[in-house]
């Protein structure tokens, strides 16, 4: 082979054979090699977007769920202070979150109203911010104005009547946990008040007559005995009922300051009563001196004022019991009284 002459292609391969071609991933490592930044440019722009739709989007309806997923139980409420457009409220709830996270919310403007009907609240409240641990108590005191009567007097009503009625308590808050962007979440929860179930348990548990009324004009006075299955506690005033027998008037029952706490309560009552009309019927049908009375509300007057919400709500409710009358007349000679 002469010196300075070019050796031709085919001389080459003939010596030392085809050059091999890369592999897969030497190609691979020179794309990553040459395209590397266009990768990570990639790369952050997707876990950006994931993070943003974590945050902005998955977040907020995890937040949401996690709000819807509580539960709320009411364990006090105290109605005192009553006039016809407002009255004082305390209350104790329990809120109860079994969600990993646990989030404050702020305090919040909320409405109050009858399930079934929460387009017609009957007030708003001031619910106070919480640390939403697993459980947490919170406790509310104001003053609140009654922004619908009729529909406060329906739910009176339904209270009254019924062994429970549900309460809607509705409305928007900001939510906030650890470092994620504060979201605006919907508080709603129905929660199921136990009601009076028409207070099968009233009864007159003792009277006695005066043939001298008193300067009240009260001629009989006795004990009522009212059970309150209920979380509430209710301020009504000076409640009056009218009484009857046969559905014929015979007089009225009046209970002084009442104000019925949950549990059992035992309450003066004083009556102006026909004992004439009450003599005639024991001596006529009633021998054995057992006098039916149909009991029937009729006000309920706190500070001169009266309550429709309550009178009107208790206008359908009756309540019966027995008067062993014949041994309250007996014991006008024999002193004692009668049950």
């Amino acid at each position: 082979m002469e010196e300075g002459k070019a050796v031709p292609q085919s001389h080459v391969q003939e010596l030392y054979g085809e050059r091999p071609k890369p592999g897969f991933g030497a190609k691979l490592k020179a794309h990553f090699k040459k395209w590397w930044w266009l990768h990570l440019i990639v790369f952050i722009g997707s876990t950006l977007i994931i993070v943003l739709c974590l945050v902005y989007v998955a977040f907020p309806k995890i937040a949401q769920d996690g709000v819807n997923n509580s539960i709320l139980e009411i364990q006090n409420l105290i109605f005192t202070n009553p006039t016809p457009n407002s009255f004082h409220l305390e209350q104790t709830a329990v809120l109860t979150n079994h969600n990993k996270y646990h989030p404050r919310l702020d305090a919040f403007n909320a409405s109050l109203s009858v399930g079934g009907s929460e387009d017609r609240p009957f007030a708003y409240v001031e619910i106070p911010a919480v640390h939403a641990t697993e459980t947490a108590t919170t406790h509310l005191e104001q003053e609140v104005q009654i922004v619908d009567l009729e529909a406060f007097t329906d739910y009176n009503a339904r209270l009254w009547a019924n062994s429970s009625v549900d309460l809607v308590v509705k409305g928007k808050t900001k939510l906030h946990e650890m470092k994620f962007p504060t979201v605006t979440v919907d508080f709603r929860k129905r929660i199921k008040m136990r009601g009076f179930e028409g207070i099968p348990g009233f009864n007159v548990t003792g009277f006695s007559i005066k043939l001298i009324p008193e300067p009240d004009g009260a001629n009989m006075i006795g004990t009522v005995y009212i059970p309150n299955p209920t979380v509430l506690t209710l301020t009504m005033g000076n409640v009056t009922f009218n009484n009857f027998v046969d559905d014929e008037f015979i007089g009225t029952s009046l209970l002084s300051d009442l104000v019925l706490r949950p549990g059992n309560n035992t309450v003066t009552m004083r009556s102006r009563v026909n004992q004439t009309l009450v003599v005639e019927k024991v001596k006529e049908t009633y021998k054995n001196g057992m006098l039916p009375i149909e009991i029937r509300s009729n006000s309920s007057i706190y500070n001169g004022q009266h309550l429709e919400y309550f009178e009107k709500a208790l206008q359908g409710s009756r309540q019966h019991v027995v008067l062993n009358v014949g041994a309250a007349l007996a014991a006008l000679t024999g002193g004692g009284s009668a049950g």
